[in-house]
């Protein structure tokens, strides 16, 4: 299946993934601008994304750990979400997401 990701300058990759990946995972394995200090643990909120609009419906709604974490994002916005907690499914093939500036290996911790 299929992800889209816009990185931190705008350019757009089609990146392929596997059933229940983490959508995290398969930004860092194929090689973009993205810290995931944590590993997926969700304790660090440094894979944070921006879910297209579109998409927003199909994802399972955040935990509480999830929007604490993202509280402390300094770019959050209502669409923010952390990449690590989005499991792959057929359902999301095609899912289009941005890179948050704060999610980049040279930003600043929270």
């Amino acid at each position: 299946m299929k992800i889209f990701v816009t990185d931190q300058k705008g350019d757009q990759h089609e990146l392929e993934g596997l059933d229940g990946w983490r959508v995290m995972e398969v930004i860092r394995d194929w090689g973009l601008d993205i810290k995931a200090e944590c590993g997926g643990a969700a304790t660090c909120a440094t894979c944070h994304v921006y879910v297209d609009e579109a998409w927003l419906d199909r994802l399972p709604p955040p935990s509480h750990e999830e929007e604490d974490l993202l509280y402390t994002a300094p770019d959050a916005q209502p669409n923010s979400r952390l990449s690590c907690q989005i499991l792959l499914s057929d359902e999301l093939d095609g899912l289009r997401v941005t890179l948050a500036d704060s999610a980049a290996k040279d930003a600043e911790a929270a």
